[in-house]
């Protein structure tokens, strides 16, 4: 299990989105993009509804977060 693309998801949910969550940890939107897509391939699985203007769990997700959130 990758931690850092595991940290990444948990920051872009508990932060409602991407841009926020590389403002909370400091690092370009583009590395948090590549990190959840990583994870997404990596699980197999969608974890995230992205939209232009909303961002939201999928079913996959809402468990994966559950599962893996503190």
């Amino acid at each position: 299990m990758d931690l850092n693309q595991t940290r990444v998801f948990v920051e872009v949910v508990r932060a409602g989105g991407f841009a926020a969550a590389a403002r909370r940890l400091g690092v370009p939107k583009s590395t948090i993009r590549a990190r959840v897509q990583a994870l997404e391939g990596r699980l197999g699985a969608q974890l995230l509804k992205r939209s232009t203007r909303q961002l939201s769990l999928t079913s996959e997700g809402r468990s994966y977060f559950d599962a893996v959130a503190c």
